[in-house]
């Protein structure tokens, strides 16, 4: 198990893995259920993709997103739940069906078990990661943009507002060319996927992505993990220190560890 998650890092390109029929996994009823005590932080935001402003956040439970249909029928909002369940082993093996700490050790400082639930529609813009990424979709399906690493290429958003790994190209399919010559060449190399459920994508660190809900309701488990690549590429690993002090001084969300509500 060890050897194929770094052989896939090594190997530095996207990969999308179905996994085995024995993995069964909760679906919306059973997260529902199992974690529905839960403290998750809400993402609002226009449902606009050219939106140039930063989502607003805050905390309620996910027994309330669920039962409350405001969060996935009002169609002027975009509305996303997420909560780093790194500290809840039992529950991440329980919500997966697997042994996902064998498979990926995300209990190390840094890492990052994330729980995902979004409804139709939701849109997160172009970005990087600077963590290696592997994403596995429960329920619902989710429509990925993909292309190499690169920066000035992708004309990087302002690094002094904290949007540094964020492309001023908001959405990679509607891309005004004359403005942005550089990426035509980045562009060129992207790949697109559907990702379905029961599949898992590894998504390298510094590969720029866009996702795309496109179901009713879409719940998503994606795993962060540290590696030495960064070091690879500085543009990252600077972006990456440079967001970190950014989110702590102006209180932005920086996916934590969550606590269960009392």
């Amino acid at each position: 198990m060890a050897f194929g998650r770094d052989a896939l890092i090594r190997a530095d390109v996207p990969v999308v893995i179905t996994l085995p029929d024995s993995v069964q996994g909760l679906g919306r009823n059973g997260v529902a259920e199992r974690l529905g005590h839960l403290a998750v932080t809400l993402f609002t935001e226009p449902s606009d993709k050219q939106n140039p402003e930063r989502w607003t956040t805050r905390e309620i439970r996910l027994s309330e997103f669920f039962a409350d249909d405001r969060y996935q029928n009002d169609a002027s909002t975009w509305n996303r739940v997420v909560a780093n369940i790194r500290n809840r082993p039992s529950d991440v093996d329980a919500i997966l069906g697997f042994d996902a700490a064998k498979l990926f050790a995300y209990q190390r400082s840094l890492n990052a078990a994330n729980l995902w639930i979004s409804h139709r529609g939701v849109f997160t813009q172009s970005h990087f990661d600077e963590l290696e990424n592997f994403n596995v979709a429960l329920e619902g399906r989710k429509r990925f943009v993909l292309a190499p690493p690169g920066f000035r290429e992708y004309y990087p958003r302002s690094l002094k507002h904290g949007f540094g790994d964020k492309s001023q190209v908001f959405d990679f399919d509607d891309v005004d060319r004359a403005r942005y010559p550089k990426l035509a060449a980045k562009l060129a190399q992207r790949r697109e996927l559907v990702l379905e459920p029961g599949q898992m994508l590894y998504l390298p660190l510094g590969w720029w992505h866009q996702a795309e809900s496109l179901d009713e309701m879409n719940i998503n488990v994606n795993f962060w993990l540290r590696d030495p690549k960064i070091l690879r590429r500085p543009y990252v690993l600077g972006v990456a220190l440079y967001t970190a002090v950014f989110r702590k001084l102006k209180g932005v969300y920086n996916y934590e560890p969550a606590q269960a509500a009392s």
